[in-house]
């Protein structure tokens, strides 16, 4: 050992260098909203242009009659019920369980919840594969599906469904990349799926240029074509290393905790759609005794709470990882921050463009059709129902915060209570001989308790013990 008295002396008095602090990260230390606001926006143009291959598929189906376009009114539940559960529940619940592993330093649990993700989505895929390619045509029936506009709903069906797998896959592994941060790839993937799915799917099913006329089917193939093209760009990314979480599918061993530490969150996520879903499909049919153009004009205007709410699943879809992280460092007043930040922004962008709509209803109306019915239940829903679209808004940003916390219980509650006051208070307009404007006030006051529900179970749910703040965390940087 080396004495001391040998070492010279300016040595021994010279300071050791200061140790490396931690390397800052925007999701875990930035300031809320400017983070959010740059987490946020990729998903507003995607989800936007998303929305927009909606609005495409309702303009040029609408050119193969008004039996097809009740059609795509009958499919549009289950259709959504697809998307929200794999992208918003399940996919939430995997960007979740990834950010938390990240918030507390673990990269290798991250990679291995991504393996267990990828199986869980291609399981539920061939779930609901088989349950619509079996059970659909008495689902669509008992949604109020007759005759012509039946045989439309059902060739859809088939052929949307019988690609359930990809939809699944692709939403799965956006929420695998969501977790770690990234949101400007699978967002630019979204994008890119909406320009091919409303050229193909027009091209297919009108029947331009030298294809033959698909109708619904070549809508629904144009949709899976899209889905397909995505999963090869994403998968490449994910498994070529250059995202900051690999699945480790080779000598994978399945482990049930992986599992669960998904499922605890996207298990009880996913019955928060389906209940959406349910209610629209509940509302859906109360409103087709009414008749065709009754349906094909509430169908134009639940395409705009499509849009506008897309715009809350963005921020929702940000405020994931952000609170995630945040949880997973033990940092819990910073997630509850991030969480009510996210509800007022999306509060103000979801409402401020519905109220516009319902003053100006024609700016929607007019892209869809010049049935003068259709028209008139159209203006008559929209400015019923659009100035309460906001609270639909914040009901959504509560849910996805929750998941963030992992404690979605609250939000999917709330989701309960609205349907029952959907189909209690529908059932007893409809023993009393209530018109459409009933039930559209209905809808309208629903989406107040939905979102005045989901906000106190925010306030009411313990999210984690009291902050704490550790003498090191985990060095985190986001690479978008």
């Amino acid at each position: 050992m080396t004495d001391i008295a040998e070492i010279p002396v300016d040595e021994q008095e010279r300071p050791l260098p200061p140790s490396p602090r931690p390397a800052r990260s925007a999701l875990t230390d930035g300031p809320i909203l400017r983070t959010l606001l740059g987490l946020a926006w990729p998903n507003v143009v995607a989800l936007s242009a998303g929305t927009c291959v909606v609005i495409a598929e309702t303009s040029y189906i609408g050119r193969l009659g008004v039996e097809a376009l009740a059609a795509m009114a009958l499919v549009f539940p289950t259709v959504i019920l697809t998307m929200t559960m794999s992208g918003g529940a399940m996919g939430g619940a995997v960007a979740s369980a990834i950010a938390r592993a990240l918030g507390a330093g673990d990269r290798e649990r991250a990679g291995t919840l991504a393996a267990h993700a990828l199986l869980i989505g291609i399981s539920f895929g061939l779930v609901f594969m088989l349950g619509m390619l079996v059970f659909g045509p008495q689902v669509l029936t008992m949604l109020g599906g007759r005759g012509d506009v039946l045989t439309h709903a059902i060739a859809y069906t088939q052929v949307f469904f019988g690609g359930a797998v990809l939809p699944w896959l692709l939403n799965t592994m956006a929420g695998v990349l969501r977790g770690t941060g990234n949101m400007k790839l699978p967002s630019l993937l979204i994008l890119n799926s909406a320009v091919w799915q409303i050229v193909l799917g027009g091209t297919l099913g009108l029947g331009l240029g030298p294809f033959p006329q698909l109708g619904m089917r070549g809508v629904a193939a144009g949709a899976l074509t899209a889905y397909s093209m995505n999963i090869c760009v994403m998968g490449w990314y994910l498994f070529s290393g250059r995202a900051r979480v690999v699945p480790k599918l080779r000598g994978l061993r399945i482990q049930w905790a992986m599992f669960f530490d998904i499922l605890k969150v996207g298990a009880i996520a996913c019955f928060s759609p389906l209940q959406s879903v349910l209610t629209i499909s509940i509302f859906t049919h109360m409103l087709a005794k009414f008749g065709t153009a009754i349906l094909a004009g509430y169908g134009i205007g639940a395409r705009l709470e499509f849009l506008l709410t897309s715009i809350a699943f963005s921020f929702g879809i940000a405020s994931v990882p952000m609170i995630g992280m945040a949880v997973g460092a033990g940092r819990i007043s910073r997630a509850r921050r991030i969480a009510w930040t996210a509800g007022a922004s999306a509060f103000v962008a979801v409402g401020t463009p519905a109220c516009l709509v319902a003053l100006f209803p024609d700016l929607w109306v007019n892209i869809f059709t010049d049935s003068a019915t259709v028209r008139a239940t159209s203006h008559q829903y929209l400015s019923t129902v659009a100035p309460f679209y906001a609270f639909i808004g914040l009901a959504s940003t509560m849910y996805f915060s929750s998941q963030g916390a992992a404690k979605v219980i609250g939000p999917v509650l709330a989701q309960t209570a609205r349907l029952i006051y959907i189909a209690t208070c529908g059932w007893w307009l409809s023993t009393h001989d209530a018109t459409a404007q009933n039930f559209f006030w209905l809808a309208a006051s629903s989406m107040v308790v939905l979102g005045l529900l989901s906000s106190s179970s925010v306030v009411l749910t313990r999210w984690g013990p009291r902050e704490a703040k550790p003498a090191v965390r985990p060095a985190l940087s986001v690479v978008d």
